[in-house]
């Protein structure tokens, strides 16, 4: 009789081990740079939320590194359902909901805490809203930095200093229009081909923040840093559908507060690394050129601007830098 008891119970509690585990979801979440970098940071903190807050109903499995692909082939996958989250840049997000273009737009952003307050502020909410439309599901905005320019060739501190230069760009049309207005070549490239591209000479230089930078080994494979600060580049944290449609009320929740937690997190380790990053890349042998001439630089996108104008309304640019 004990026996069979001991049976019994033996299998329940092993039932019921098996009944937990089924009910654990392991979501796949990708991004471009390493565990280490701001977009690690902000992933860490958003998968240890929703394995709290879920009482580890979800958790994550995190490929760091571009170990499912570029940003853009991690959108599609997004979209399609094949990918449950990416955190990444905007840079081909443009691709996929245009309205997020405008804030791609060079020379746009006075300083962090301007462009914070626009992602947060009713432009920013807008913009996250038109997501679920084009299949994506925009848990929240999170950062990747103000970019600047590295080259292998000289320190640049105005837009002359620039021209000519092989630059590798993000796929987006917005960079590239305003680059151009610099006299720069921009060649595009998937993020996992560029340090090659760099160290065999494919292309000069290439342009991102210092976070980026830092965690990539630039240093490495490029010689000059100009902090030109040309473009801030926001950072999203998108979902897919097929998940987000899953989801009770009560776990939407747990998702959206856990994904506004790891762009905080996100955010604070973006100033860490520029408060400490350019020092790091001197150390490393980087020519780190502080000042640059930005008033030649602003100069140079009338062009490109009066495109901008054309394309997004200049009413619609002008709110975005009238916020205080």
């Amino acid at each position: 009789m004990k026996l069979s008891q001991l049976t019994l119970a033996a299998g329940l509690a092993l039932g019921l081990a098996a009944a937990a585990q089924a009910q654990t979801t392991v979501l796949k979440i990708g991004y471009a740079t390493t565990k280490e970098s701001h977009y690690g940071v902000g992933s860490t903190v958003f998968c240890d939320e929703i394995e709290k807050g879920t009482a580890g109903r979800y958790k994550c499995q995190q490929f760091p590194s571009s170990a499912l692909g570029g940003e853009r082939e991690q959108i599609e996958a997004v979209q399609l359902g094949t990918q449950d989250l990416t955190n990444t840049s905007t840079g081909p997000v443009g691709n996929f909901v245009p309205e997020v273009k405008i804030v791609d737009i060079p020379f746009l952003f006075r300083d962090y805490d301007h462009a914070r307050k626009v992602m947060d502020g009713p432009i920013g909410q807008d913009i996250l809203a038109k997501f679920p439309s084009k299949g994506i599901i925009a848990l929240a905005w999170t950062e990747n930095g103000f970019r600047h320019m590295t080259n292998s060739k000289r320190d640049i501190v105005k837009p002359s200093d620039a021209a000519g230069l092989k630059m590798r760009t993000m796929e987006n049309k917005v960079h590239m229009d305003g680059y151009r207005t610099f006299g720069i070549l921009p060649t595009p490239m998937a993020f996992p081909e560029l340090f090659g591209a760099l160290q065999q000479g494919t292309v000069d230089g290439q342009e991102n923040p210092i976070p980026v930078i830092l965690a990539s080994k630039f240093s490495q494979v490029q010689k000059h840093l100009s902090l030109t600060g040309h473009v801030y580049s926001p950072a999203l944290l998108l979902l897919s559908p097929k998940v987000w449609n899953k989801l009770s009320d009560a776990d939407k929740k747990v998702f959206s507060d856990a994904a506004k937690k790891a762009g905080a997190a996100q955010r604070k380790k973006v100033n860490d690394d520029e408060n400490s990053g350019i020092a790091q890349l001197e150390k490393d042998g980087m020519k780190v050129t502080k000042t640059v001439d930005g008033a030649a630089f602003r100069e140079a996108l009338k062009p490109a601007y009066a495109g901008y104008a054309k394309e997004f309304g200049a009413d619609n640019i002008k709110k975005i830098q009238d916020v205080k």
